[in-house]
């Protein structure tokens, strides 16, 4: 990942994407996996390289701004509380 994030860092990093029209306000989330099926999964995907071929779907704008934000629900930490308890009866039960 030296020069940025490809389509299937983000998505394999749980990221999203969200490109805002500066024009009419408007907000979409990105489809990651179809953009990297339309432009391969080692394409670059940081703003630089994707706003200058982005165009807002409402108003025709092309003064887009693009969100990256991680995926914080709360099912990774769940995910990982509940293991912890696996684990923890696991190793008590593989002592005895």
């Amino acid at each position: 990942m030296s020069d940025g994030w490809t389509f299937q860092e983000l998505i394999e990093a749980g990221m999203s994407v969200t490109g805002g029209c500066l024009d009419c306000h408007r907000h979409h989330k990105l489809d990651l996996p179809a953009l990297r099926d339309r432009f391969g999964a080692d394409a670059p995907a940081m703003e630089w390289d994707l706003r200058p071929r982005m165009k807002c779907g409402v108003c025709g704008g092309k003064r887009i701004t693009l969100t990256y934000s991680p995926d914080t629900s709360p099912k990774e930490l769940h995910r990982k509380i509940v293991l912890s308890r696996i684990w923890s009866v696991l190793s008590r039960t593989l002592k005895d």
